[in-house]
């Protein structure tokens, strides 16, 4: 199993190159580099032998905490990698005062949203067309948590 621990820049093509198999409009290797440096951000990296297996990340502001990325490779999907990502950035974020995390997930993915969920996060509400490249809709999730 991958072991997860702090994205480096050395991470970055790796990185850049599973969002963009992953998402519509992933984010660019400039703007990974631009964020890991950032106080207020979190990004992980499931390290497979020196491979990049996924990635998650995580802004946070005062109490709260944005999930923005939750990414893993075709072929390692399906083996329990995003699980693990999410405990490991649920932690950090609650060892840095996070008591309520949220993000946006496509209506449609049912996978990332029974992952959310299996991580205690409900249903808040719906983003009208917020995937715009592919006119679909978000769900808005929440999780509050216990600080430690």
């Amino acid at each position: 199993m991958p072991q997860v621990r702090k994205m480096t820049k050395e991470d970055l093509d790796q990185v850049a190159a599973i969002a963009a198999l992953a998402f519509v409009k992933p984010w660019s290797r400039q703007g990974f580099a631009e964020a890991l440096p950032m106080e207020n951000a979190c990004f992980l990296v499931a390290d497979d032998n020196g491979s990049v297996a996924g990635y998650c990340g995580l802004y946070m502001a005062a109490d709260e905490g944005e999930i923005i990325n939750v990414a893993v490779k075709p072929d390692f999907r399906r083996k329990g990698i995003a699980d693990q990502l999410m405990k490991a950035l649920l932690t950090e974020g609650i060892r840095n005062g996070i008591c309520r995390f949220f993000l946006e997930v496509r209506v449609s993915n049912s996978a990332a949203i029974r992952l959310y969920q299996k991580h205690g996060f409900v249903k808040q509400g719906i983003r009208k067309d917020f995937y715009k490249e592919i006119h679909e809709d978000a769900y808005i999730m929440n999780r509050i948590s216990e600080i430690m």
